[in-house]
């Protein structure tokens, strides 16, 4: 911009910018169209490196505010799945009886997690276990000897089983949630110690989004979750 094109701005404008130029300098959208101009008055042919720096440092400054964003972001949720843990936690130890405690777990506890079900899986100590301890749309799940190994691994026999797996399914194993299989997308299956001369038992948290649970994602706050629950169920069993 020449000094002839400023002369012929309006007076108070002219005025304002050569009192306050951070009215341009904090505009990049104005630094921007006055550089686009500088360098179309000289041709193409000159190669304006001071321009060229002015560019990265702009697209630097947009990575940089778009990581600043991820992370608000990023902190904002484990807030608030913090809080939801926390919520969870606080109704899930409410019930002062163990059938009070399973329909609490798939109902208030599940809705406090946004979930679509909640799981406890035992093993029977025969290889027939009752079906009345295995109500299609209970909250426990009272499998045979080794169901427990065959839920960790989908089935598989040579998959190493985690303590805390997270992933996605085409559906639910019907033993396990019942009438709500059909809705589940993805879940997490905690391992539980129930106690010494008992089989392990699992804890299973099931969502109807594919991306709920995943591979990858933090479990510190899901592993708190699971074990205030196992101490809930070994205190029931006693």
């Amino acid at each position: 911009m020449t000094q002839t094109d400023i002369g012929s701005a309006p007076a108070a404008l002219r005025e304002q910018l050569l009192s306050d130029p951070g009215i341009i300098l904090d505009d990049p959208d104005i630094l921007r169209a006055l550089v686009g101009a500088e360098e179309a008055s000289r041709g193409a042919n000159v190669r304006d490196m001071r321009g060229l720096a002015m560019k990265r440092l702009e697209d630097r400054l947009d990575q940089l505010e778009n990581q600043h964003q991820s992370v608000i972001s990023a902190a904002y949720y484990n807030v608030s799945t913090t809080s939801q843990v926390h919520r969870a936690i606080l109704t899930m130890i409410a019930p002062t009886d163990f059938d009070s405690f399973l329909e609490n777990l798939d109902s208030n506890v599940a809705d406090c997690l946004r979930i679509r079900a909640v799981r406890l899986v035992m093993e029977a100590e025969t290889d027939s276990p009752d079906s009345d301890l295995n109500p299609i749309s209970g909250t426990l799940s009272v499998l045979p000897i080794g169901g427990v190994a065959q839920v960790q691994t989908l089935g598989g026999k040579t998959e190493r089983r985690y303590p805390v797996i997270l992933r996605q399914v085409a559906t639910g194993a019907p033993l396990v949630y019942g009438t709500a299989a059909a809705d589940i997308r993805s879940e997490a299956v905690v391992q539980l110690n129930l106690g010494e001369g008992r089989a392990p038992g699992l804890l299973i948290l099931g969502a109807d989004d594919p991306a709920h649970f995943a591979p990858g994602q933090a479990t510190d706050l899901l592993e708190l979750f699971a074990r205030v629950c196992e101490r809930l169920v070994l205190g029931w069993l006693g």
